[in-house]
């Protein structure tokens, strides 16, 4: 039996190497995200693999963007039976320095919009009775890392909750908390000094894609990947918070 996924900030880093995976294991997919032209580009690579692909270019920090996704995710009559909420980015300046609105679109992009897209999804997954839903989150999620950290501890804590809620009815919910991964999501930061940082402290992206989605068929509420981050994981809870935010903060503030 086939199945759908639906898959925002598909077009670059994690999403696009997750959206391949994903196309690999006779899965159709659902491409969001705000260029087209990338989309379409990764849309032509899926279809080179004999995969149909769906293009769906939205920006879902607008109301409009975000709703015309949502009302594909509770399409009935095109059902997604896996939802991929990979859509991403982070302000780079410091709280006390910050554009509040791009914190809001922060906010908007990394909390409110994972929990639309679920609520969207959710009801149809329910009627079902299947249905899988992988979050984006971050290690940030478990340290003092401003409002990056803030708006993914809100994604762990829904995944947790969802997944509570909803596993035992076929339906399950995972927040991946992957750590430094080599994309382009610190260069859009401006963050161009992170790069080096040494090699071993940046994630491979494809095994972090597989991580989540082993762990999301698996049921898992939360999925740290890396190992690296998994063992340093524990300290979280017993390091202060004032040591925690200077090491896992840039200078200027930008999360890692």
């Amino acid at each position: 039996m086939g199945y759908t996924a639906l898959i925002t900030g598909a077009s670059t880093g994690l999403g696009g190497v997750r959206a391949l995976q994903v196309s690999g294991g006779g899965v159709s997919g659902g491409l969001v995200a705000r260029d087209e032209h990338r989309l379409r580009a990764l849309a032509d690579e899926l279809r080179g693999s004999r995969e149909r692909a769906e293009v769906i270019a939205a920006d879902l920090t607008t109301a409009e963007g975000l709703e015309r996704v949502a009302a594909r995710l509770a399409d009935d009559d095109r059902p997604i039976d896996i939802l991929i909420n990979n859509a991403g980015f982070g302000v780079y300046d410091g709280f006390e320095r910050s554009d509040i609105a791009a914190e809001r679109r922060l906010h908007e992009l990394l909390s409110w919009a994972p929990l639309r897209l679920s609520h969207a999804a959710v009801p149809g997954m329910l009627q079902r009775g299947r249905g899988w839903i992988l979050n984006v989150a971050s290690v940030a999620a478990f340290t003092p890392t401003g409002t990056y950290g803030a708006a993914k501890a809100a994604v762990v804590s829904l995944s947790r909750s969802l997944n509570a809620r909803y596993r035992a009815r076929g339906v399950r919910v995972t927040a991946l908390c992957p750590g430094l991964l080599d994309t382009e999501f610190h260069e859009r930061m401006g963050l161009d000094h992170l790069p080096r940082l040494p090699r071993m402290a940046w994630a491979d992206t494809s095994r972090v894609a597989r991580e989540g989605l082993r762990a999301l068929s698996r049921g898992r509420s939360v999925m740290i990947s890396d190992w690296r981050y998994r063992l340093v994981a524990p300290l979280t809870r017993v390091l202060p918070d004032r040591l925690l935010e200077r090491v896992s903060t840039t200078n200027e503030g930008g999360p890692l």
